[in-house]
């Protein structure tokens, strides 16, 4: 095995595929990204010319795309944790939580948090309020799915739940939530309070004053 993870722990699309390898003890060498260096950002670009993380190597092949990387680690190195079902119908709903979190609910939030760091004469304040709009509506859908469920797909943790974590951590804290959104509240705590997704956020610790206010 040698497994290398390309991220950067503040990073909310690392953070996600950091959960499933926690979750699983999977072994693998982090090699932290500095995109504001120069020579780190082209070596990293000379694995994978998006320039974007998470990028999982394993030998010489390169896997990128948060959910990509986790459907692989399940089928090539699998764990106690299953977090992908195995039978054929669940694994689509499945998917379909995951990919949820992440263009309802992640993309906007990135794009509210993003402008934050945008020179004062580029910012974009009628996306922001659509971004906003958007989360607004995920958050409503979230709040009502999980009234009666642990975990995204119920009493299971799945890639749906890896996605949901970052996902929610970093909008509670662009649009807080916990005073209207109760259920989702709920279940973000059950989130931070998993074990792999505590490791993720001790490790990220060091750099949350980089995150814009």
């Amino acid at each position: 095995m040698s497994l290398t993870l390309y991220f950067h722990p503040l990073s909310s699309f690392c953070h996600k595929v950091l959960i499933a390898l926690y979750e699983n003890g999977t072994p693998f060498t982090p090699h932290l990204v500095d995109l504001g260096d120069p020579k780190a950002n082209a070596d990293f670009k000379a694995i994978w010319p998006i320039g974007k993380f998470p990028v999982l190597r394993d030998g010489d092949r390169t896997v990128a795309e948060s959910s990509i990387i986790i459907e692989y680690l399940a089928q090539h190195y699998p764990g106690k944790t299953e977090l992908l079902p195995r039978d054929s119908d669940l694994a689509l709903r499945t998917r379909m939580q995951d990919r949820f979190f992440d263009l309802y609910l992640h993309l906007p939030m990135q794009k509210a948090v993003g402008d934050r760091l945008r020179p004062a004469d580029r910012k974009d304040p009628f996306g922001v309020e659509e971004a906003k709009r958007s989360m607004q509506t995920a958050l409503g859908m979230i709040e009502k799915d999980m009234a009666t469920k642990t975990w995204a797909m119920g009493e299971v943790f799945t890639i749906a739940d890896c996605a949901a974590a970052p996902a929610l951590f970093y909008a509670n804290k662009v649009m807080p939530f916990a005073g209207t959104h109760q259920n989702t509240a709920a279940y973000l705590d059950r989130l931070m309070q998993r074990p792999s997704y505590v490791r993720a956020l001790k490790e990220a610790e060091p750099y949350f004053s980089m995150f814009p206010q």
